[in-house]
C-alpha cells in the first residue's frame, strides 16, 4: 500500500512527464474518488490550464496549475491521494505507459486501464491517469495540506524531540499520526522501531533522549533507503512480518499483536 516512498514515486513520474501540457479533457466522473466535488466541477476548473509542478508532504501530494490565458492568475492546486492501491501512470496518444509502468507488473496486461479512476487528457494525446483497483484514493481540488505535520524526509531534530518528548501516546501510533510526522504508514513504522530497537507500545514520555534520536536515525535511513529502492517492501523487516518468521538481526521469534490500532511486529528479544 502506498506510503511516503511510493508516493515520492509517483509525484517523481508527474514531475518527468505530466507537466506542462495543456489539459483539454478531464474524466471526473468517479463521485466517491473525487468527493466532494461533483462531476464535472473538477473539469471546469481544469481545462485549458497546465500542471506545472508537483509536490508531496508525507502522503499526500499535489500539483499546481496555471492560469488559462498569459495574464490569467494561477489555478486551483489538484490534490491526488494514492490511498491503498493507487498508482499514477502518463500515457502518450496511442495509450501506451511512458511513466509509472511499474503498475503492470503485477500481471495486468498493458493497456488495461479498466481501474482508471481519474484522469486529465493533454493537448498532445497523451494522458495522466489514476489508476486504482480498490478506489481508496482521492481527487480534490485545494487540498488541505497545511494540517500535516512535517514530512518525515524533512522533519528537523528541535521538531521530532518535541513531538516524542511528552504524552502517553505509544511511540508507533506517534509515528502513525500524520499530523505529527507526515509519511509514515504501518510498514514503515514497524521497520523504524525495529532498526531502533524500541518496543512500539512504549508511551512516548517514557522515551530517553538517546531512545528519541535513534529513533529519529531510523526514521530517517528507513524513509531514505526506501525511497531510493523503489517502495517500502525493499526494507530488510518488512518480509518477517509473518507468522513464525525469526528477526533477521538476532534470530529472534517475531512477536505481534495490536498497536496504535494496527497490526504490528516486532522482535521479541531486542523490543521487549
Amino acid at each position: 500500500m502506498p506510503e511516503l516512498p511510493e508516493v515520492e514515486t509517483a509525484r517523481e513520474v508527474i514531475q518527468r512527464a505530466g507537466l506542462d501540457h495543456v489539459i483539454v479533457d478531464v474524466d471526473d466522473s468517479d463521485t466517491y474518488e473525487c468527493r466532494p466535488h461533483k462531476p464535472g466541477e473538477i473539469r471546469a476548473a481544469l481545462l485549458g490550464r497546465r500542471l506545472t509542478a508537483v509536490h508531496r508532504r508525507g502522503k499526500s501530494m499535489w500539483c499546481d496549475t496555471s492560469g488559462i490565458g498569459e495574464s490569467e492568475p494561477a489555478g486551483p492546486a489538484l490534490g491526488i491521494h494514492l490511498g491503498m492501491s493507487g498508482k499514477i501512470v502518463i500515457t502518450d496518444r496511442q495509450g501506451n505507459e511512458i511513466e509509472g509502468g511499474d503498475y503492470w507488473e503485477r500481471g495486468r496486461d498493458l493497456g488495461d486501464h479498466r481501474y482508471t479512476r481519474f484522469s486529465l487528457t493533454f493537448a498532445d494525446g497523451g494522458s495522466l491517469l489514476l489508476i486504482d483497483p480498490r478506489r481508496l484514493g482521492r481527487v480534490r481540488l485545494d487540498p488541505p495540506v497545511d494540517v500535516l505535520g512535517p514530512d518525515a524526509l524533512k522533519i528537523t531534530p528541535r521538531q521530532f524531540r518535541a513531538t516524542f518528548s511528552k504524552g502517553t501516546a505509544p511511540v508507533k501510533a506517534r509515528l502513525l499520526d500524520q499530523h505529527a510526522i507526515a509519511g509514515i504508514g504501518n510498514l514503515l513504522a514497524d521497520q523504524v522501531m525495529w532498526q531502533a530497537k524500541i518496543n512500539p507500545a512504549r508511551p512516548v514520555g517514557e522515551l530517553t533522549s538517546a531512545e528519541v534520536s535513534r529513533l529519529l536515525k531510523a526514521v530517517k535511513s528507513s524513509v531514505q533507503s526506501a525511497v531510493s529502492g523503489g517502495g517500502v517492501h525493499v526494507l530488510p523487516m518488512v518480509a518477517f512480518r509473518v507468522r513464525g518468521a525469526r528477526c533477521p538481526r538476532c534470530g529472534a521469534p517475531m512477536a505481534h499483536g495490536t498497536v496504535g490500532g494496527r497490526t504490528t511486529w516486532w522482535c521479541s528479544r531486542e523490543q521487549a
